[in-house]
């Protein structure tokens, strides 16, 4: 076993700008413009100016550059530059990234953003179109000569398993479904402002694989995020509260593939996420008890209740119980299926807004938030909390 340093991450940077373009089907702009004008919103909203920004993180998957980034943007050098992996679960590691960079000293303020047309332009929805000769492509290649072709198909088999395991039905999925619109609904950035749904809607909602129905399953959008990293001295000069990077993690499972990891000794669980959580526990010293708002990555219903589960919130084959419940507030922006998918970018401006008190559904007296990135791929997790 690995000797574990004492971390020293957490405290040292706080996100202090948000900024996101509208969320829509049809942007009718390029992903560069996206890009451009969510950072330029970013900026705005933390009370910086674009020769203030020293450093930028984006996902691997992103078409904008960031020196393209930066020219469209009136930037100027830049000290550090970062992508990182793995689709949605690159959510929270770009801020993790911005908070490392920031705390060691090599970038004084880090923008983090993440613009596409996922339904306009290339739909990862559709799953494998083509795939080059690679390694990814080798693991890919034992599941998809049965069919297994899509996102919704590599989850509908974790999905169909963890209902068999303990006894559930699909409606357990449901309440994931229904909250999240139901916040939807009373936000008025979202995709669906005012169409929250039933269990019965859910119920009679189209196979898609099943056991996912077509309200199991987020949104495809256009549209572009950003957040700005700063130092917390830095930030508590600027106008608005701070959100604080309390602890940051990322996670791989052991024998982790991408969404296809069907070797494991269990498929009802997220091995990825049970080494965020543990990470993220044992650098923030927090516990669930301590939570206000879970923002958890919400693509495919099931992987919403297995995250649950993984953070300790309940135990194993209760979660859909516990969101029934509503004893945790939950996507409190609508999540990916309500708001917009924005691989969980989103999400994390939603966090920053409840400890702001500035969230269209907030939280009273919300202190302490949980973030989380895409699950079924290696993945990342953002404790975030008020400066206090």
């Amino acid at each position: 076993m690995s000797v574990r340093t004492r971390d020293t991450l957490g405290g040292r940077a706080a996100i202090v700008g948000v900024g996101a373009t509208e969320f829509s089907k049809d942007s009718g702009r390029s992903e560069l413009r996206l890009a451009a004008e969510a950072v330029r919103a970013a900026l705005d909203d933390a009370g910086l100016r674009p020769d203030d920004v020293d450093g930028m993180v984006t996902f691997t998957m992103d078409t904008s550059p960031e020196i393209t980034v930066a020219q469209a943007c009136g930037m100027g050098e830049l000290s550090f530059f970062s992508r990182v992996h793995y689709g949605g679960g690159a959510a929270c590691a770009t801020v993790q990234q911005a908070a490392l960079a920031i705390a060691a000293g090599v970038a004084e303020v880090v923008v983090c953003y993440r613009a596409f047309n996922e339904r306009s332009g290339r739909r990862f929805g559709s799953g494998v179109q083509h795939r080059e000769p690679s390694a990814e492509g080798v693991a890919l290649g034992w599941s998809l000569p049965f069919g297994l072709l899509t996102p919704a198909s590599w989850v509908a088999m974790a999905a169909q398993r963890y209902l068999h395991t303990y006894g559930l039905t699909p409606e357990a999925f449901g309440h994931v479904a229904v909250t999240a619109r139901g916040h939807a609904a009373t936000n008025p950035a979202a995709y669906f402002h005012g169409r929250p749904i039933t269990l019965a809607d859910h119920a009679a909602s189209r196979w898609i694989v099943e056991p996912l129905r077509l309200l199991d399953c987020c949104q495809e959008t256009d549209g572009g995020q950003a957040l700005v990293v700063t130092s917390v001295e830095r930030a508590r000069d600027l106008p608005h509260p701070p959100a604080v990077v309390a602890a940051a993690a990322q996670g791989a499972g052991r024998g982790q593939e991408q969404m296809t990891s069907f070797y494991r000794d269990d498929l009802t669980g997220l091995p990825e996420m049970a080494v965020v959580a543990r990470q993220l526990w044992r650098t923030s010293g927090l516990t669930p008890a301590d939570v206000d708002v879970g923002i958890l990555y919400d693509h495919f219903t099931p992987f919403v209740l297995m995250q649950l589960e993984e953070f300790g919130f309940c135990g194993k084959g209760e979660a859909a119980d516990f969101v029934h419940r509503a004893e945790l507030p939950l996507n409190t922006h609508g999540g990916q299926l309500g708001e917009a998918y924005l691989h969980g970018m989103n999400g994390m401006a939603e966090g920053v807004r409840q400890l702001r008190g500035t969230a269209a559904n907030q939280i009273p007296g919300a202190e302490r938030v949980l973030v989380t990135a895409g699950t079924g791929v290696p993945t990342s997790g953002l404790v975030l909390t008020s400066d206090r």
